[in-house]
């Protein structure tokens, strides 16, 4: 069971991960708006493939929130009816939390297999949680973890409601990314403490400060990352999406201070990675850590010298998550090293 248990923690945690990025590709594209409504998409839980299918069509079946586009605007049927030979626009209620009535097909199906995959996180999680259960003996903290988890995992879902209702703020938006992170670092912690335990040196006072102070540089570079991708989307709305050349000139101080910033990140890590070696400490989640690194850097050079390549913005997005839950991982076993192995 214990072994089930900890495969389904894994399991979960990579779909969060794939929420992260599938998130990162409904921002690149421009697709948040995809399915203007929520939990369905224009009311279907299969979204249409064509923008025919949200014109309003005598004798037709219509089931209660159906969403139909009538003069730019989105229209929500009221309850189950058939429609008439002409429009009745009693059947029908505004939709008011936005006006936004555009429908892409590719920015649809793209921001629906974003909730989709966040569907799959959701009962994944919802597996570890049963499965606690039979960890309450062995771990309480185990069922706690589990529940918080399934709960953060519905906490998102709202959230991510939030961000569609208000047509994508950006302030939204980074909660919403926050929150994933959380339950990132949640889900490493439940993996982490449902391990085999294993005796490890203890590192020194001053290594786990520079530990703590590492995985809060990374935060705070993520943080500043958040508000320059905030910069570059107003510069899309203004300039295109096909003027990448121009999306960051002149660029915001914030993006200097930010490219500036891994420099410290670096170096520190750099510093914590030699005070580990020295001790003789394991250091496979060390190296994971310096190569997220080094792909965050690279990521970060080609959208700047090379004008946004395909794909560098949502992987430049994937490697921090990816940094920060190898960073969290790391000060769990340093903090507790008699509970684990890395």
């Amino acid at each position: 069971m214990k072994n089930r248990f900890r495969f389904w923690v894994g399991v979960s945690l990579v779909l969060v991960y794939g929420v992260i990025a599938a998130g990162a590709i409904v921002r690149m594209t421009g697709s948040g708006m995809g399915c203007p409504d929520w939990p369905k998409c224009f009311g279907y839980l299969i979204p249409p493939t064509e923008r025919s299918q949200l014109d309003w069509k005598p004798q037709h079946d219509y089931k209660e929130g159906e969403v139909i586009i009538v003069n730019e605007a989105l229209q929500v049927a009221k309850s189950d009816f058939q429609s008439n030979a002409n429009f009745n626009e009693n059947n029908w209620a505004d939709y008011t939390k936005h006006d936004y009535a555009t429908f892409n097909s590719l920015h649809t199906w793209i921001e629906f297999l974003n909730r989709l995959l966040g569907a799959l996180g959701g009962l994944a999680t919802l597996v570890v949680g049963g499965l606690s259960f039979w960890q309450w003996k062995r771990n309480k903290w185990i069922l706690v973890l589990s529940w918080l988890i399934v709960f953060g995992m519905g906490f998102q879902a709202w959230l991510g409601k939030t961000v569609v209702d208000s047509n994508l703020l950006p302030f939204k938006i980074t909660i919403h990314m926050v929150m994933a992170l959380v339950i990132v670092g949640l889900l490493l912690y439940l993996y982490y403490i449902s391990k085999q335990k294993n005796e490890l040196p203890n590192p020194s006072k001053v290594t786990k400060q520079l530990a703590v102070i590492a995985l809060v540089l990374t935060l705070i570079q993520i943080a500043m990352g958040t508000q320059v991708r905030q910069f570059v989307d107003e510069q899309i709305n203004r300039l295109g999406e096909e003027a990448h050349a121009l999306w960051l000139d002149p660029a915001p101080l914030l993006f200097y201070v930010h490219r500036s910033f891994s420099l410290l990140v670096t170096a520190l890590n750099v510093l914590l990675f030699f005070l580990l070696k020295k001790m003789n400490y394991p250091l496979q989640t060390m190296y994971y850590v310096l190569g997220m690194i080094g792909l965050e850097i690279l990521t970060g050079i080609a959208m700047y010298y090379f004008d946004f390549p395909f794909s560098t913005q949502p992987l430049h997005l994937l490697f921090a998550s990816l940094l920060f839950g190898a960073q969290s991982y790391l000060l769990f076993h340093i903090f507790q090293p008699k509970h684990n192995n890395t």
